[in-house]
Parts: C-alpha cells; sequence; structure tokens
C-alpha cells in the first residue's frame, strides 16, 4: 500500500477470514468449490496463456491457491492481501513451492506496483468486500495504473441473486434473519449478516452484471464483458450434494460444460453465482 493511504478492511470481513472454520484453500478444492475453482482456473488461462510468461499480480490472492498454479504454469506471480494470516501462508506456499511466487500485505485500492508494471491483474475477490461504489472503481483503476497498455485485468464479483438461491438450495429461506438479509440484497446489493452463521457468509457487495461492466468503464478500461464462472447449474448440484458437499466427477464435468456452454448469455448471467469481469488497460 503507498504511504499516503489509510485504507482498512472492514473489520467484520478481516474476522470472518481469520477465524473461518473452512479456509479458502479447503473451499475450492473440495465439494462444489471445485466448480469454482475449476472455471476460474479454465476462464484465467483463457486470457493469461501459459504459452507465454507474464508478469501477474495476484490480488486479493488469499493464501495462494490461484498464484500457485499460475507460477507453475510459468508466469511471474506476486500476491497481495489484506489478511495477515494468508500472506503469511502465502508466503510460505510461495517459498516451498517448485515455482515460487511472492506475497505481501496490501489493499487493492492503494498497490505499491508501480504504474505499467505488469501483464495482467487478478481480483478475485477485493470487489466482494467493497460496498462502496467509489471504493470498487477506484480498485479497478489500480488495476488499470498497474497494468502495461493491453493488459487484461479479470475482476470477480458475486451474483446479485447468491444469497435468494443458496436460500432454496439449503433450505434457509424460512428462517426470518436469512430471509431478511435476502430483500436487503436483493434491494441494495449490499450483504450484511448479523448472525454468528459463518455459512450466510460476511459483508460484501453482490453485483448485478451490468454493474460490474459499467464499474470497468467508470475505471477508464475497455471492457470486453462479463462471463458466468459456475453457470446456473451450479445450483442443482448444491442442492443435491446438501450438507456434504460432495460431488461426484461426473456430476462436475456436466456443471462446468453446461457453465461454459452459457458463460455469455444475458439472461443467465445473474443465475452464477459469480461473475468474471474482462477488460484490458486501453493501449
Amino acid at each position: 500500500m503507498r504511504p499516503d493511504e489509510h485504507l482498512a478492511l472492514d473489520a467484520d470481513v478481516l474476522a470472518h477470514y481469520e477465524s473461518s472454520s473452512r479456509p479458502e484453500d479447503e473451499r475450492l478444492r473440495s465439494g462444489t468449490g471445485r466448480v469454482e475453482f475449476l472455471r476460474t482456473q479454465e476462464l484465467v488461462r483463457r486470457y493469461v496463456s501459459a504459452d507465454e510468461p507474464r508478469r501477474i499480480l495476484d490480488i486479493g490472492g488469499g493464501s495462494g491457491v490461484h498464484a500457485e498454479w499460475l507460477a507453475a504454469d510459468g508466469h511471474h506471480v506476486h500476491l497481495v492481501d489484506p489478511v495477515p494470516s494468508h500472506v503469511e501462508q502465502a508466503t510460505a506456499r510461495g517459498r516451498s513451492s517448485a515455482a515460487p511466487f511472492t506475497a505481501s500485505i496490501g489493499d487493492a485500492r492503494g498497490l505499491d506496483a508501480g504504474i505499467e508494471s505488469v501483464d495482467a491483474v487478478l481480483l478475485l475477490g477485493p470487489l466482494y468486500h467493497l460496498v462502496e461504489r467509489t471504493d470498487r472503481v477506484r480498485a479497478l483503476s489500480e488495476a488499470r495504473r498497474v497494468l502495461r497498455p493491453g493488459g487484461v485485468v479479470l475482476a470477480a464479483g458475486i451474483s446479485r441473486f447468491s444469497s435468494l438461491l443458496d436460500g432454496v438450495a439449503h433450505e434457509w429461506l424460512d428462517d426470518a434473519d436469512f430471509a431478511a438479509i435476502v430483500a436487503t440484497d436483493l434491494a441494495t446489493g449490499v450483504h450484511r449478516n448479523p448472525t454468528p452463521r459463518d455459512e450466510w457468509f460476511t459483508t460484501s457487495y453482490f453485483h448485478d452484471p451490468s454493474d460490474l461492466e459499467a464499474e470497468g468503464r467508470d475505471a477508464g478500461l475497455a471492457v470486453d464483458g462479463v462471463m458466468a464462472v459456475e453457470g446456473p447449474g451450479y445450483w442443482a448440484v448444491r442442492r443435491a450434494t446438501g450438507r456434504t458437499g460432495i460431488i461426484a466427477d461426473d456430476d462436475l464435468r456436466h456443471v462446468v460444460e453446461a457453465a461454459r456452454a452459457v458463460e455469455r448469455e444475458p439472461s443467465l448471467l445473474g443465475a452464477s453465482p459469480h461473475l468474471l469481469l474482462v477488460a484490458r488497460r486501453p493501449a
């Protein structure tokens, strides 16, 4: 973070990640989280090819779950995250890996990286927890600043309808507390969880797909579009697997294939739990 910045992560968000009973790595590498992991990997590789080593800034990269395979693909990866325990884990992982990468504490809204210093920027989490639009545009503007001309930014958002669909999958909508959360999500996009139930997530912003595109444009980026990550089929396996979350390989393949088939279909974008903005720094 630049010395003149005084930015802080929301206390509820920090507490959620520092005390979560289920680390992000475990979530993405097991159960239905594998859909998000595999599709994110597929989409990132489409725009950041292993055929040409790139300098990549993985902002909000957690403990390095994506930085690890990107480095193994031959890229030069530096991870930035505001959660101290994530950076400690990522640093240890990067040092011990056969394909090393580096990590440091930082905030998406004020990066240490220099102007036009990287070829690609990943924002696979920071936009979730910036509830003010000005902060989200600021983070995307920082991504544009550090990108070389023509460089790509891949920024993830949570769909506006995720809580509603999760409530259907888990039969939570009969719970008055959860129903109130969903009503606010749909009306404002701002997700707050006043309960101790960790599975209901933490303070976040849930995007309408068109909002995500508009924020990219307002940050001065040339927007290619927004794609569905897991797609609508995710919710079928989410409900079918119940509390175990165990998904068979054939079911995983079918959901991934379905997501790929409709990844840019406007009428279905919001039915995907996660969205991915693809944009570039203008030449």
